[in-house]
């Protein structure tokens, strides 16, 4: 029989039992909901929509801060190679060699996840009386060895220019956007020397608007009043075609380009949760707000 001393005592202890796992689930409580940090790096074309997406998923994940540097394509990819961030932006596809590196560096293959299109602006300022370009012409302006120069060899007159002298702006040559302009439009050749080659998109568009006989190309995204984009015919002769939404996702504008994001290996967790809200119509809404070109439906998540 217990007595009333027993008792109090077992009431002691029951309450310092209760206390204690409490304590222990709150702790576990604390420790699930400790902040993550995810890493990307990469296109500078993608830098905006990028950041706006880190932005708005703060509000969707309190507790994921997503950090976000640009550098150009291949600086996020070499980071990739090394595993020292958690996803890569590109505007360019990963080379096989590439894809190697990081399989021998990490033992990983990385993923990739297409999260919009885009379309690649040729751009002169607002005042240039051009409104449309071939690759052939455009060609000859950038590569090495070309035979344009200045803008009355296209039958260009530039108001209030001291001269007609084509001024190339251009962008560094770890940008994925150098690579996919050399690749569709000179074939790979090397580019002409004495181009303005600029660290980001935003900077080619900006030192276009302000030189009134520049030419220069970036992404879609990055128009302002202050310049104009220029209809592309894929060779002479050929219609011409503005850089539009429904140009760009039916591939009949010359330099559409899709956007991605690669991974090494499968991502998990927040990083799996991030990439899904991309492509959600969440993600895809603010993807669209930038200036670039939401996936179809038909590749969009949930």
């Amino acid at each position: 029989m217990r007595t009333a001393r027993s008792v109090k005592i077992l009431g002691v202890g029951l309450a310092l039992a209760t206390a204690v796992a409490l304590s222990g689930c709150g702790a576990k409580k604390e420790a699930t909901s400790a902040p993550t940090t995810i890493q990307v790096k990469g296109s500078d074309t993608m830098v905006n929509v990028a950041q706006a997406w880190a932005e708005e998923y703060k509000k969707v994940a309190p507790n994921v801060d997503v950090e976000v540097s640009g550098g150009g394509s291949g600086v996020g990819i070499a980071a990739l190679e090394k595993g020292t961030i958690d996803i890569a932006d590109a505007s360019r596809n990963m080379k096989p060699e590439e894809i190697e590196q990081a399989k021998r560096n990490t033992g990983k293959e990385p993923k990739e996840f297409v999260v919009g299109y885009d379309a690649l602006g040729v751009y002169v300022p607002k005042d240039n009386p051009i409104d449309e370009i071939s690759l052939d012409q455009l060609a000859q302006i950038f590569v090495e060895g070309g035979t344009i120069t200045k803008w009355s060899q296209l039958g260009v007159k530039i108001p209030g220019a001291a001269n007609d002298e084509i001024v190339r702006v251009s962008r560094q040559s770890n940008s994925g956007t150098y690579e996919f302009f050399r690749e569709h439009v000179l074939d790979k050749k090397d580019f002409k020397l004495g181009s303005r080659d600029m660290n980001g998109s935003k900077e080619v568009v900006e030192l276009v608007a302000n030189t009134k006989t520049a030419i220069g190309y970036s992404g879609m995204g990055y128009a302002t009043p202050a310049v104009k984009m220029l209809k592309l015919a894929p060779k002479a002769g050929a219609p011409s075609v503005a850089p539009t939404v429904a140009n760009t996702l039916d591939k009949s504008y010359p330099l559409a380009r899709s956007l991605q994001v690669y991974t090494l290996g499968e991502p998990q967790g927040e990083v799996k949760r991030y990439i899904e809200w991309m492509l959600s119509p969440a993600g895809q809404r603010i993807l669209e707000e930038n200036g670039y070109v939401p996936l179809p439906a038909a590749q969009r998540g949930s």
